[in-house]
């Protein structure tokens, strides 16, 4: 049963009768849920029985007609100006966020375990080809579209979204700079879901500064050996296939870009990273001993791998800043469920001032996230150019999320910082997003050069 509202009018009388019925009861919570039930038009909402000392509120399914254009308490992300197919699939993933990913990410997080099954899942709903072409196995939506369900995963298991932010990042840049018969090949496998693609650009001694790349691929025959290092490879064994940045010349930025698959000879996974969260995301240290790499496997001419990669980690920028919106919003959706039920000196300990101007700025700050990185999605889609606000949404939401998380553990008082409430382990997976895709001192780089750039030319 849908239990739906066009406006306050229509459920006031209703509402006031089950405020009454709760002071009757003396459940002061119980007007809160069960008006949220009613007003719950960004995708509505179910209750289900209390864990970790408040209510769990999980989204279900909500007709397309009921969920545009209409109100919520406390809200996921912002429904009303979204197209019929975007709500669709923002329901779709709401349904497997909370029949799937919720229950389950604190077990896959706490036993360090990559999530394959829910990947396959992913494949089988058709969500890891969403902004690439029908004609290659996609779903032919809109880059908007995808960040807009890397958001909703996020929201519920940031582990995984982030394994299918890095996942597009590859495919990204098959379908950008990629051939014919590599987009056939190797493209349409990841689309499908089929295979699973990683990115590997960091090494031990080129971090920020790729332009220090020493792992090479040395010509042989009709193909290339790729001998060296690589750190920070998001699900480098788990993947299928890697997008590897490789030294062809001695020039800074003479490196080309190689689609190397996991179970060539040679390729390793030498240690997995023990990391302070994303525990189930795993990261790995490659080594590439003379893996043999087919020139049919190369991405682009020799040389063009820093372009390559730059691309890839503008279009990746936009996968982080969505994830670190979903992250805040799940930070602040379990705030104010903790502080409406937690009752201090006779009253919810939302009721303090000072705590609700907390949430307030919490919820302003992942609002303005949400508008920059649908905004660079948008540029990104019109084929504008949009690195500079990619860099912008990147910096602004990945802070954002380090500072709503941990005023969320501060919400939660000694409950925040123990393992039983979810908000510690947002603090800790908060932490991360500042750092991958380009740290948020390179965005600043970024964003400043382009600014004295204008001013000086």
């Amino acid at each position: 049963m849908e239990m739906c509202a066009v406006s306050f009018d229509d459920v006031g009388e209703a509402l006031q009768q089950i405020n009454q019925l709760a002071v009757v009861d003396g459940q002061r919570s119980l007007g809160e849920l069960l008006a949220l039930a009613i007003l719950d038009l960004h995708g509505s909402a179910s209750l289900h029985p209390r864990r970790n000392g408040y209510a769990d509120i999980r989204p279900v399914p909500c007709s397309l007609e009921v969920a545009r254009g209409l109100i919520v308490p406390h809200m996921p992300a912002d429904l009303r100006l979204l197209e019929d197919e975007q709500l669709a699939l923002v329901q779709l993933v709401r349904e497997l966020a909370a029949n799937e990913l919720v229950p389950q990410a604190a077990g896959y997080e706490e036993r360090s375990e990559d999530p394959r099954a829910l990947y396959e899942q992913l494949a089988a709903l058709g969500l890891t080809g969403i902004p690439f072409s029908e004609g290659h196995g996609g779903a032919g939506q809109s880059y908007l579209t995808y960040l807009l369900l890397v958001e909703e995963l996020a929201a519920a298991y940031l582990g995984l979204a982030i394994g299918l932010s890095v996942h597009t990042l590859c495919a990204f840049a098959i379908d950008s700079f990629g051939s014919e018969d590599q987009k056939r090949d190797v493209l349409e496998k990841l689309t499908s879901g089929e295979w699973f693609g990683a990115y590997s650009l960091s090494e031990p001694d080129a971090g920020s500064d790729a332009g220090s790349l020493q792992t090479k691929a040395r010509r042989s025959g009709d193909g290339y050996e790729l001998t060296g290092s690589k750190v920070f490879c998001t699900r480098g064994r788990e993947a299928d296939v890697v997008l590897v940045i490789a030294r062809t010349s001695d020039e800074r930025r003479g490196v080309s870009a190689f689609l190397v698959e996991t179970d060539a000879p040679g390729f390793e996974g030498d240690k997995k990273e023990d990391k302070m969260g994303w525990r189930s995301s795993p990261t790995w240290q490659l080594t590439l001993n003379g893996v043999r790499v087919d020139e049919a496997r190369r991405l682009g001419a020799e040389g063009e791998g820093f372009k390559i990669g730059l691309a890839s980690l503008d279009s990746g920028r936009l996968g982080i800043a969505a994830c670190a919106v979903g992250l805040g919003q799940a930070s602040l959706d379990a705030a104010v469920g903790f502080t409406t039920e937690r009752e201090q000196f006779g009253r919810a300990v939302s009721d303090n001032q000072g705590v609700s101007f907390m949430l307030a700025d919490m919820a302003t700050q992942i609002e303005a996230g949400r508008a920059l990185y649908r905004h660079a999605a948008r540029l990104r889609d019109a084929g504008a150019a949009y690195s500079v606000q990619a860099a912008e949404a990147k910096l602004f939401c990945t802070d954002m999320a380090m500072k709503v998380t941990t005023d969320s553990v501060q919400l939660h008082g000694g409950y925040g910082y123990i393992t039983e409430y979810p908000a510690e382990r947002y603090m800790r997976e908060a932490k991360g997003l500042q750092i991958v895709e380009g740290t948020n001192q390179i965005q600043r780089h970024v964003i400043g050069r382009a600014l004295t750039a204008t001013k000086s030319s």
